[in-house]
């Protein structure tokens, strides 16, 4: 079938009005912009205007780990990336190698055939004996393997309507000005007919590579590396990806204990790297790789290098450079004035552990003195708040709940002191505190004691009040806090972040809270699991949801949706089910313990109690959307609902009947998302079994949905609510931050001690737990 194909392919000629009527009316999504070329693109999240782009594909992605044969399948999912940037409207280019590698496959084989043909001849017989190859001169392999590589190429573009061309180039193509010129109009045209250009070197005649020979301002053909560099440059290429067998650059050889990605280099950074040995096939290497990069970037094209072999991400490493996202090593001219947030992670870090070292009373008083200075620049902290709903207001994207979020006022700072001056209180028994202690054997003796997590990371959207309570608790409780606030804040978070960092400094621990202000894409610090211990995400369940999709290796605390019921009992008192249902549906709508379902026992419909209920909520404006059994009760309906799993997040809410609180239990179980339901019944019985069989993070019975929150449970402040069955559930304090480790003390105790024909007996006694002084807290 692949064969039919490609004599059908070969068999359009170039020149004919089909071939070029078939690439020229194909329907092309909006292309990109592009730019003026002159300059690279400064960071990632440009790379998405790239109009114009070369990918290269080393020896080592094109072909098989024996080096003998090409890497089908993970050609297949680099071809499908390019043909689709290709359809998207963009200019793609391909300079490729394989070529030695098919051709010594296919001289393989026919060596081998020859061999046997002669043997059998010769001796008569078939059994064959055994049999040397020779060694194959590279040459003689591109030559068999060239034809064979494109024909393979042409075949699988040909999947995607899109038509390839060859072109085969040396040195002397780019050093000869008339070569030069007639190669660029070559590739301009092509480029102009949405004809895919893949590009080798003819390495059936080209000579070996001479040492230092290159040119001033010109890179000479050495490997594929410096011809992608050079090609990207004349053809003034927006970005070049370079695809090898490795992650990207690293900063010392891949596979040694120090080895750390670098995911922005820049032109002064070559004296902090150390290159490696060579990949296994090919003529270059990690050192002709960025020479080539810094050479294209030097004449305005942006360079990626990433690793094409995984895969894991073959078939999307392409798609996602192109996107902005993370992958690989981005070479950019522009180097950031602030550090990069590997490095705000590792300071962090650092910081974090000292702050647990500190006495109780020191991460009090930053606590204290940050509520302070939450008071004493109030006017500061209102005025950078006053320029973010400034803008948002004349953004107008942001909606009317958004925006409340967005909002401080004096009140609000007043109340985050207070709340702050709570976790301070906190913070005197959090860290160090002994849980449980146990007596192993005779001067063995075991202790479970409280520590941080290590390194939390929290992403909140425009709710700049979450950045000193969320603070607050890291501090309290020893931890190291990585911060990616909203844009929407970004003045109001900055300012706020210079207070941290200013009550931090009272014990030399500045740097434990770092706010991530560069253009980190949030599923980019997802991929930081060797860094984060932590992801607590702080907003829409859209967000929670994506972070949780993007976490990979880095646990999630919290929850996606916040639907929240309130069941009205038929033995209900009317004057607590007015009273707990405006306050859980009206009090802040949009917060995620307001109510979204309000289920109503059969008993109450067409009753005078029932009357109140929807008068009220009339009265403040709600509006009712009626679940499936409710509106077969009623002849005109409020609208139905479209999905009894709706989080509103606004003055709306659905209304469904059940039939008893069993059933109330049932839809809530089928229906909710673990976070907050309530029972409203003067039936003591009726409640008792209500608490008990449902299985949510928190139950009330007789009280507003709102009250599931930290500050009003006591814990000072939440960094969320968890509806986790693991670690932390519900309202997440200062508790939720801390873990724990095993502490063992003996007196050169060991396992043979306690063998069948050891001295020593286990006791496993359990002791008093006795806290040590503040000061000798082990905490690290």
């Amino acid at each position: 079938m692949l064969l039919q194909r490609l004599t059908l392919c070969s068999r359009i000629p170039l020149g004919s009005p089909r071939h070029v009527c078939r690439f020229l009316t194909r329907p092309l999504t909006q292309a990109p912009q592009g730019r003026a070329h002159g300059s690279s693109f400064a960071h990632r999240g440009e790379l998405r205007q790239a109009k114009r782009i070369v990918v290269k594909l080393g020896s080592a992605v094109v072909t098989r780990g024996d080096e003998c044969g090409l890497a089908l399948g993970r050609l297949a999912s680099i071809v499908e990336q390019v043909a689709m940037l290709q359809n998207q409207g963009r200019e793609m280019m391909i300079v490729t190698s394989g070529a030695v590698a098919f051709g010594k496959q296919r001289l393989r084989h026919e060596i081998l055939l020859s061999q046997s043909v002669r043997q059998a001849l010769h001796s008569g017989h078939n059994q064959l004996k055994d049999m040397s190859l020779p060694v194959l001169e590279a040459r003689a392999c591109a030559a068999a393997g060239q034809s064979g590589l494109m024909a393979l190429y042409e075949a699988m573009f040909t999947q995607y309507s899109t038509c390839t061309a060859q072109i085969l180039v040396t040195n002397l193509d780019f050093h000869d000005d008339q070569k030069r010129q007639n190669l660029n109009s070559t590739l301009q045209e092509l480029l102009r007919m949405n004809i895919v250009p893949i590009i080798n070197t003819n390495d059936a005649v080209v000579p070996p590579p001479e040492p230092n020979s290159d040119l001033q301002g010109v890179i000479s053909i050495k490997d594929n590396d410096s011809l992608a560099a050079r090609l990207a440059v004349e053809m003034k290429a927006d970005l070049l990806i370079a695809l090898s067998d490795v992650e990207g650059l690293y900063n010392s050889p891949p596979g040694t204990d120090d080895a750390k990605l670098i995911d922005i280099f820049y032109p002064g950074d070559q004296q902090s790297i150390t290159y490696g040995t060579k990949s296994r096939v090919g003529i270059g290497g990690m050192e002709a790789k960025v020479k080539a990069a810094l050479w294209a970037l030097q004449g305005g094209t942006s360079v990626v290098i990433a690793n094409g072999t995984n895969p894991k991400v073959t078939g999307h490493v392409i798609t996602d450079i192109v996107e902005g996202k993370k992958v690989g090593t981005f070479f950019s001219e522009i180097k950031p004035a602030g550090p990069t947030v590997e490095q705000q992670t590792e300071m962090a870090r650092n910081s974090g552990r000292t702050l647990a070292s500190l006495h109780p009373d020191q991460r009090s008083e930053i606590i204290c003195h940050l509520a302070e200075l939450l008071t004493e620049k109030k006017e500061e902290i209102l005025a950078a708040n006053k320029m973010d709903m400034d803008l948002a207001a004349n953004a107008g994207h942001l909606p009317p709940a958004m925006l409340k979020r967005l909002s401080l006022s004096p009140a609000k700072l007043n109340s985050l002191a207070i709340g702050l001056r709570q976790i301070a209180v906190a913070a005197q028994d959090s860290v160090g505190r002994v849980l449980r202690r146990t007596r192993v054997a005779h001067n063995l003796e075991l202790e479970q004691i409280t520590v941080p997590i290590g390194v939390l990371l929290v992403i909140f959207e425009a709710r700049p009040d979450c950045l000193p309570q969320v603070s607050a608790l890291s501090i309290a409780s020893g931890n190291a806090l990585l911060l990616k606030g909203g844009k929407e804040a970004a003045n109001t978070n900055r300012v706020l972040h210079q207070l941290t960092q200013e009550a931090l400094s009272m014990h030399g621990v500045r740097e434990a809270v770092q706010l991530v202000s560069t253009r980190e894409e949030v599923e980019d610090l997802c991929r930081l699991d060797k860094m984060i211990d932590l992801i607590i995400p702080r907003g829409s369940s859209q967000l929670v949801r994506d972070i949780q999709r993007a976490a990979k290796g880095i646990p999630v605390l919290g929850h996606s949706e916040g639907i929240c019921h309130v069941y009205v009992d038929a033995e209900a008192s009317i004057d607590k089910v007015i009273k707990i249902v405006r306050d859980s549906k009206c009090d802040y709508p949009a917060a995620c313990n307001a109510m979204e379902t309000l289920l109503i026992h059969r008993d109450i419909l067409r009753t005078p109690f029932f009357d109140q209920i929807i008068d009220m909520l009339r009265t403040e404006r709600v509006k009712i959307h009626a679940g499936p059994r409710f509106a077969s009760y009623l002849t005109f309906s409020p609208s139905e609902a479209k999905s009894l799993r709706t989080e509103y997040g606004d003055l709306e809410c659905c209304m469904e009947v059940v039939d008893s609180m069993h059933e109330a239990v049932d839809h809530i179980h089928k229906y909710g998302s673990s976070h907050t339901d309530v029972i409203i019944t003067e039936n003591e019985d009726t409640a008792e079994q209500f608490l008990q069989q449902l299985d949510s993070a928190c139950v009330f019975w007789n009280t507003s949905s709102r009250f599931a929150d930290g500050y009003r449970f006591g814990l000072g402040a939440e960094v969320g609510i968890s509806t986790a069955r693991i670690h932390a559930r519900g309202p997440v304090g200062l508790e939720g931050l801390l873990t724990t480790k095993w502490v063992l003390r003996g007196d050169g105790h060991t396992a043979a001690d306690f063998s069948e024909h050891g001295t020593m007996k286990y006791l496993h006694e359990n002791l008093p737990v006795v806290q040590p002084l503040a000061g000798q807290r082990d905490s690290n």
